[in-house]
Order: C-alpha cells, then structure tokens, then sequence
C-alpha cells in the first residue's frame, strides 16, 4: 500500500536516496531542506518518473515552519504516513574550540529538530494507527570520537530519543527506529577530507581514504545502503526502538531500479 513520507534533508546525499527509494516503491514523498536547488533537483528526478512529489523549503529548528510544512505536505499529498529524520549537522573542532554556537547548533538540528518534527506527525500516526518514523542517527550516536564532541553528543541524544519514543508508541501500529551509518560518500564526507587536507597539507585524497578506513568495512558507505536499511524499517511491522548499523560491511546494493509511478 503506498504511503506518504516526508523526507528531511532530501535534497541530497543519504536523503536524496531514501527519498528516490520510496518514490520507487510507489509512495508519494514531500523533500524538505533549507536549500532550494536541491530539493527542486530531486523533486524533478521524481516528478519526471510520474511519481506524487512535493519540493518544500525548511529549517528544522524552526518549530512554525514545521507546522507549515507538515500542513503543506498533508493538504497538497494527504496524511503524513512515514517521517525520515535525515537532516543533520556536522562539524569537526578540537574540545577547546567547541564554542556555544557550535555546540547549540548541533543539538537544535540533530535533536530538537527530529523532536518538533515528530511531535508534528505522531498524533495522527496513532490516531490512524499506523506510521513509521526513521531517524538518521549515526555510528557516532554508539561510540566516542574525537575533535567531534558536539555531533556525538547529539547523535547519542538522537538515539537516546529514538529508544524512549519507541517505547511510549510500543503497541500502537507506530514504529520508531534509528539508522546508524559509518562514513557516507556525501558531501559531509568532502568537506570533512578538504578540512583535514587544508589542516595537514594532505592530499584530500589521502584524506578520503583516510576516513574510508574508518568504517569497519575498509570502505566508504553508498547512500544507497542507507536507504536500502530505511526502507527494510517501513516495510518491517516488528522492529521497533532499534539503531541499525550500516558500516560497510555488507555488500554494495544493485543500482537502484527507476521510480514507479504513484497511483
């Protein structure tokens, strides 16, 4: 049965390709992120396949932008079915240099915006009794690292979110469930090798290979597979309260077929 989903941080990356992947499934996708090139890109990959799209500019932290948005998405493709809480933050900076607005910035958009934006869709998900929401969290939500204290901690907050929301909707036809990827071959993973190649006069080659053989899977992740663990969430009707990890470690999925078209 298809549903609605609303994606955040659609435009591109791990979001694109979740957003992609339910398009191929015959659901109809609202892309929200604050850059509008990006959500118009993958809402014309979308569209152009015959598929129900929604592109919708969106600041995460913004608590009446998400009631706008949620409104947007529920008048112009129906009920909000799916919430994927992809959008995210991501910077690097030794403890010392970690200033407030580093810190603040990285728990409004990696927790306070999966909370707002949950908080908008549940009511109706319990009261249809069905829904599914996928928070993607990180493999830096289950470990400690370095020179990244803010985005740890707000990833560990994130899932911290995800395991207790689970267990208030336990029971209700509401699932709520974390993805956990390693190193992603997106544009964070980029920016990540340009800063340690400006810091360290490497090459940014070198850098990329550097944060691959971080992943326990010696490689960096496709944003295929995480989209691929979001997906096999929605379809699952058991798993609940659970962090999935994708670090590389399996094989690389099949490219990815073409969108079908929503009914």
């Amino acid at each position: 049965m298809p549903h609605v989903a609303l994606v955040t941080g659609g435009g591109r990356g791990i979001g694109r390709a979740i957003a992609l992947g339910l398009a191929r499934r015959g659901d109809s996708v609202a892309i929200a992120a604050r850059t509008r090139a990006d959500i118009d890109r993958t809402a014309g990959e979308i569209e152009t396949r015959g598929a129900r799209v929604a592109a919708l500019p969106l600041d995460v932290t913004d608590p009446d932008a998400i009631g706008r948005v949620v409104a947007d998405v529920v008048e112009r493709l129906g009920p909000i079915d799916v919430l994927v809480n992809n959008a995210g933050v991501a910077e690097s900076a030794p403890f010392g240099r970690t200033d407030p607005s580093l810190w603040d910035r990285h728990l409004r958009v990696n927790v306070t915006g999966p909370y707002l934006l949950a908080r908008a869709v549940l009511p109706g998900m319990r009261e249809r009794r069905w829904g599914r929401i996928v928070n993607v969290a990180s493999l830096a939500g289950l470990y400690g690292a370095a020179y990244v204290t803010a985005y740890v901690t707000s990833k560990h907050a994130l899932v911290g979110f995800t395991r207790a929301l689970a267990m208030e909707v336990a029971g209700s036809g509401v699932t709520v469930n974390a993805i956990c990827p390693g190193y992603v071959a997106t544009d964070l993973v980029w920016r990540s090798a340009r800063n340690i190649s400006e810091r360290t006069g490497r090459p940014v080659e070198d850098a990329i290979a550097a944060l691959a053989r971080m992943n326990p899977g010696g490689r960096l992740i496709d944003p295929d597979e995480v989209a691929e663990a979001g997906i096999g969430l929605i379809e699952d009707d058991e798993t609940n309260g659970q962090t999935i990890i994708v670090d590389g470690t399996g094989p690389i999925p099949e490219p990815a077929g073409p969108v079908k078209e929503s009914p």
